[in-house]
């Protein structure tokens, strides 16, 4: 039987975000579903649309350490992790620990930064350690890395490797608002005086909490995903390959796949799965359905798939391709 009080943590989260956050609801409950995972997020979106309000009022209700580490093109490795400083006084070397050692890191513009500074934040958002000098330190737990790229802006940035996108959980967009929440976005934040431009969330005590989040976690443990819900997992990401085989010819149709380079691992599976029990635990229910692996399916797959020329030259985005994969596999 699963615990019931997990419904009133997240409906008091959802409340409290919407105090100081006008819209962004699919976003705000798309981070929530990878903090509940422990996975990451990469987020992407043009600068101005509260990316950064976003995660500082999601680490202020979640009580923990918080850090934003602006990415540039001059950052260093150590500038993100820390270094060994030497202590004249005592005539050793000591640790000074860069921002990475926080519970919720907001890496902004990451693909502005070279590729060491890059390695060295998948060594953190992989292991949850890193390496200065010859030793490894662990970092505090949790350890949620909310990174930011603009979708606009090319010139002067890094393409994220492969195996660093593969190492965020989910993909999310960060869309403009509606013409009625921009409406009250501007008569919320137009003040003169820049204090009240910021809304307060008041003195009220911080709701995720690591008791309220193990609440969270052992509800998702409980929510049950039956072994066709696993397979058709399976067949979509099966379908994401350009490797022909049996179970694909059973039922693709047509030359989508010269769209796509490469396909998503397993571990695209497994972050499925998770988000889709969490997807079900939020809409009530203890088992998971087609609905749910659906929902989830578009932020978990859209940056595993490296996409052909081809694609580009039609215009085609993954979650076109996404699409295409999902109005194919059979359904259980």
């Amino acid at each position: 039987m699963i615990d019931t009080s997990y419904k009133t943590i997240v409906e008091h989260f959802k409340a409290k975000m919407a105090e100081r956050i006008v819209g962004q609801q699919e976003l705000i409950e798309g981070i929530l579903t990878a903090y509940i995972a422990g996975g990451h997020v990469l987020l992407e979106g043009v600068p101005g649309l509260a990316k950064t309000l976003i995660v500082k009022t999601f680490a202020e209700l979640s009580n923990v350490i918080f850090k934003r580490i602006q990415f540039t093109p001059d950052l260093l490795p150590a500038d993100l992790i820390g270094t060994l400083i030497y202590q004249q006084s005592i005539g050793k070397f000591s640790v000074r620990r860069g921002p990475i050692f926080a519970n919720i890191v907001l890496a902004d513009e990451i693909n502005r930064a070279p590729a060491k500074v890059q390695s060295a934040l998948l060594e953190a958002m992989a292991e949850g350690q890193v390496t200065i000098g010859e030793n490894s330190y662990s970092l505090p737990v949790p350890f949620f890395v909310l990174a930011t790229q603009n979708p606009i802006e090319q010139e002067g940035t890094y393409p994220l490797p492969e195996a660093e996108l593969d190492r965020f959980l989910l993909k999310l967009f960060v869309p403009y608002p509606s013409i009625e929440e921009e409406i009250n976005i501007v008569n919320n934040f137009s003040s003169l005086k820049p204090n009240e431009n910021k809304a307060s969330l008041g003195q009220s005590e911080p709701i995720l909490t690591p008791e309220n989040l193990e609440i969270l976690r052992k509800a998702v443990e409980q929510i049950k995903c039956f072994p066709e819900i696993t397979s058709y997992i399976v067949s979509i990401i099966a379908a994401t390959r350009p490797v022909k085989n049996v179970k694909q010819d059973d039922y693709i149709h047509g030359n989508y796949l010269s769209y796509i380079l490469y396909g998503a691992s397993p571990r695209a599976g497994i972050a499925i799965q998770k988000c889709a029990k969490i997807k079900a635990l939020f809409n009530g229910r203890d088992y998971v359905i087609p609905e749910d692996v659906k929902a989830v399916a578009y932020a978990a797959l859209r940056h595993r798939l490296k996409l052909s020329y081809e694609a580009a030259a039609d215009n085609l985005s993954a979650d076109d391709i996404i699409e295409k994969l999902l109005g194919i596999v059979p359904q259980p």
